[in-house]
């Protein structure tokens, strides 16, 4: 009878322990499989215990936790992790003690350290600011992460942009293919697969947007194409794996956020792509087209051809060119037009008819413009369109709100300018002395 006891009591030692909370608590309790689902995906601020179940301080902190949850429902999401099970999770976040309490704000990839008392009210207070924070960040624009995340609406991004790959359709879209492949290798049952679904996701989506689909995301479930998967040497999961037309598929090194996939492949992208377009703003649909196709149009107004000639006019186009070719990654618009050919033009960008020659970019979604202070020159504009990445620098709004009218107007044929010829007038029939006598005193 004595065994069976302790058998008893050891079986309820061992659950009162690892049960710290349970379905009619208000802690949502979080491990691999939801993770991603419940917290990264989410819009809320996230408020996270990673803990172990033999840990004295988790034990204490326990009554005060699940306070917080109740006292928090419906405002800020409360949630735990038993870390000593689920070590992939907290390997992830870079715990190292327990209790770790972290907070997942506007950047889900990037949360941070609560660092307060562990006391329920303390906790509330740093839930709290932490929101308000988060709430003042939206108000003012900030939706927290990359620009890049920004751009494809800073969700879990849209599953149909990751190709779907098989044995059956893997060599005519891949190896077949000239743009450049960033490819999962994944195992449906693999926890790091399952963290990484949603970036992937977000990512493609992204990069199908600012490449024009010309880098694209795939993934092959290599527990069911087994022959991909050997004939790429892959020995773990998720495994990703880089093809370019021609070349040896190469191991992606690289971070496993959105953010790190997007950057590598536009780096991808603008190493192999060509420089922008540069276009003379002949019609309406040239400017609406490009403004509204891309995130920025950036558009210069060159002195008139009789003040600089060809030679003067080509100098300025090719400064343009480099500095397309430099941002080429940044997939903006890039057009150019005269002075005085478009003024409706000029006075919506506050030019007004001087300081030639003159730079503006302007972003067509929120109507707002930027002007260039500096001189026209690669340093000069190397520095304004800098600031303006980085989300620097002072805007106004396009005048009158909507993209100007524009005139139809001849391309320049590369030509020096002619000064227009005059009338000649033939005074051979008008006899000036008699007018001129008429005129004596």
């Amino acid at each position: 009878m004595r065994p069976l006891l302790l058998g008893v009591l050891g079986c309820t030692l061992v659950l009162s322990v690892q049960g710290f909370y349970s379905a009619s608590d208000d802690v949502v309790e979080l491990n691999p499989s939801n993770f991603n689902r419940e917290v990264i995906q989410s819009d809320s601020l996230w408020l996270i215990e990673f803990y172990a179940p033999w840990c004295g301080h988790c034990q204490s902190l326990t009554a005060d936790w699940k306070k917080t949850a109740t006292a928090l429902k419906g405002i800020v999401k409360v949630g735990a992790v038993d870390a000593d099970q689920h070590k992939s999770l907290g390997g992830q976040y870079g715990v190292k003690g327990f209790p770790t309490i972290k907070i997942f704000g506007a950047n889900k990839n990037k949360p941070e350290d609560y660092q307060g008392a562990r006391s329920s009210q303390a906790i509330v207070d740093g839930a709290l600011n932490s929101l308000r924070s988060l709430v003042k960040d939206r108000m003012s624009g900030k939706s927290g992460g990359s620009d890049y995340s920004r751009q494809s609406g800073g969700g879990g991004g849209s599953k149909k942009d990751v190709v779907e790959l098989t044995d059956d359709n893997f060599d005519r879209l891949v190896l077949g293919s000239e743009d450049v492949w960033l490819v999962e290798f994944f195992a449906p049952w693999c926890g790091h697969c399952k963290n990484l679904e949603p970036e992937w996701a977000a990512a493609a989506s992204a990069v199908k947007e600012q490449t024009n689909g010309k880098v694209h995301l795939g993934a092959v479930d290599a527990t069911v194409h087994q022959g991909l998967s050997s004939r790429y040497g892959v020995r773990g999961f998720p495994t990703i794996k880089i093809f370019k037309k021609g070349e040896e598929p190469e191991d992606y090194q690289g971070g496993r956020t959105r953010d790190d996939i997007i950057a590598r492949a536009l780096d991808l992208f603008s190493d192999n792509a060509p420089p922008p377009e540069l276009l003379e703003i002949l019609n309406k649909d040239v400017l609406k087209k490009t403004c509204e196709d891309y995130q920025l149009c950036v558009i210069a107004v060159l002195p008139h051809i009789l003040d600089t000639g060809a030679a003067g006019r080509n100098g300025y186009l090719e400064v343009m060119m480099k500095m397309a070719d430099k941002y080429k990654k940044k997939m903006w618009g890039w057009l150019w037009t005269e002075a005085g050919a478009q003024m409706e033009l000029e006075a919506a960008l506050g030019i007004g008819g001087f300081g030639y020659p003159a730079m503006a970019a302007i972003n067509a979604r929120k109507m707002k413009f930027a002007l260039l202070k500096g001189s026209f020159s690669e340093t000069g504009i190397h520095e304004f369109l800098r600031d303006l990445s980085v989300g620097r620098g002072s805007t106004a709004t396009v005048g009158g709100g909507a993209l100007p009218n524009i005139n139809s107007v001849e391309a320049w044929d590369g030509k020096d300018g002619e000064l227009p010829v005059e009338e000649d007038y033939d005074l051979s029939d008008i006899d000036l002395d008699e007018d001129l006598e008429k005129d004596e005193l």
